[in-house]
């Protein structure tokens, strides 16, 4: 396991901890203790002053590492152990979802299963509005369903996930909620849930409606919520083909007969911002999820996903930085018997980084400046963010290690005097770096 020399810098403790050497190569990485930016802004010049990378390897700043780039328009994909971020283009830049709505309508129903508010073998009744808006007549992806027919909520299961079917979709919709208008109101409230900040859903089938909205990073964080909340449902969305009413469709994921490692999920297309594609690999004990979109063609589309993809398994390797309850850093402490408390990560802290031309990658510990004793053990008292130039990595939340009793009153006096001397000083601070 390769580590760097860790240079401590910590801008909310005064009395900082000197250089602590960590075996491994000798490069540094910087760790700015400072509180979070919601509680006091004036530390947010000060965080970036102390920066220093590491050269060690991660991430370039831009779309990806190593100069990679892609020819989609909305990019972002993530190792899923560690949550690294791996390629990143205008993420948070919102599109219409097309098709790829169906996988928050898929999370509202594996959830319903999966607490038992219904089965497989519910059955729901083909109203007109899903025959027309979403069967046979719509000439769009569709099941098939015959109308007024009833169909179990497993068929139903396999024509969203295998066929991408607007029946489908509808169908469940009307059924779980009374009416599809209904059934979105969940679809936005259940993105919430899963920190969506910006995803909207009109419908349950993606079919335009000037409404509906998402991200490639919400997207991504879906894809993974529906792998890893509910791994018994999830092969759905690899299973090659579905026949229903005589009639045999494949799976429309263009990535599953290649060999990478597919398994999931869905893709999309709309008149004005071309195709899209939700995807999810696992190959060599590693997984990625991916989410492009506006690209050019269908054909395209699956050379940029397949391309991106065979990147991001065979470009990265794995790097341990820290071990499970290791030292990271510490935190200020007001009032107490000890000016400071010891930072942990529960877990070890690893990233994936380019196995060529590395990138520099730097770190912050943040929390909210000082502490307040009586500080017990085992807390969450900040997070560690890992960054590849100015793009986050990843994030980690960092535990107390002793406890730290309240100490007497006239030491909680002088540590009034200290922090009301940092405060003062890291405010002039601010006003002296900021602009204009």
């Amino acid at each position: 396991m390769l580590k760097p020399v860790l240079r401590l810098c910590f801008t909310a403790i005064p009395d900082a901890k000197p250089l602590r050497t960590l075996a491994g190569i000798a490069q540094s990485l910087v760790f700015t203790a400072i509180p979070d930016a919601k509680a006091l802004r004036t530390f947010a010049g000060i965080a970036l002053a102390c920066l220093i990378p590491l050269t060690t390897g991660a991430l370039a700043a831009d779309s990806g590492a190593a100069g990679f780039a892609t020819k989609a328009a909305q990019a972002y994909m993530i190792e899923a152990a560690t949550g690294t971020v791996l390629l990143a283009k205008n993420e948070d830049q919102g599109f219409s979802p097309a098709s790829l709505a169906k996988l928050m309508t898929m999370d509202l129903v594996f959830d319903a299963v999966t607490k038992g508010q219904i089965t497989f073998d519910t059955e729901y009744p083909v109203s007109e509005y899903a025959w027309r808006t979403g069967g046979a007549p719509s000439r769009t992806a569709t099941m098939f369903a015959s109308l007024k027919s009833r169909v179990r909520v497993e068929d139903l299961i396999k024509g969203v996930a295998i066929q991408g079917a607007n029946d489908s979709c509808i169908i469940l919709a009307e059924g779980m909620a009374g009416s599809e208008q209904q059934f979105a109101v969940s679809m936005t409230r259940r993105a919430r849930e899963l920190g969506m900040e910006k995803a909207e859903f009109g419908n349950s089938t993606g079919l335009p409606d000037g409404k509906s909205k998402v991200t490639a990073r919400e997207m991504v964080t879906l894809a993974t919520a529906l792998q890893q909340s509910y791994p018994n449902l999830y092969p759905y969305f690899a299973q090659p083909d579905f026949e229903w009413n005589k009639i045999f469709q494949r799976n429309r994921n263009p990535l599953l007969g290649l060999d990478l490692g597919a398994d999931g999920l869905a893709t999309g297309f709309t008149e004005g911002e071309g195709y899209s594609i939700v995807a999810s690999v696992e190959r060599d004990g590693r997984r990625l999820f991916l989410a492009l979109a506006g690209i050019a063609s269908d054909k395209e589309r699956t050379e940029e996903a397949k391309r991106v993809l065979e990147w991001g398994l065979t470009a990265f390797e794995n790097r341990q930085i820290f071990a499970e309850n290791e030292v990271i850093g510490a935190a200020s402490v007001y009032g107490g018997m000890s000016r400071t408390v010891d930072l942990v990560a529960k877990a070890p802290v690893s990233v994936y980084i380019p196995i060529s031309n590395p990138d520099r990658l730097s770190a912050r510990i943040i929390y909210r400046w000082p502490l307040t004793a009586p500080v017990t053990p085992d807390t969450q008292a900040g997070t560690l963010r890992i960054f590849a130039g100015t793009r986050l990595l990843r994030e980690v939340p960092l535990y107390t290690v002793q406890a730290v009793g309240e100490g007497s009153l006239s030491s909680r006096a002088v540590d009034a005097m200290l922090e009301l001397g940092e405060s003062l000083l890291f405010s002039w601070l601010w006003e002296k770096s900021a602009p204009g």
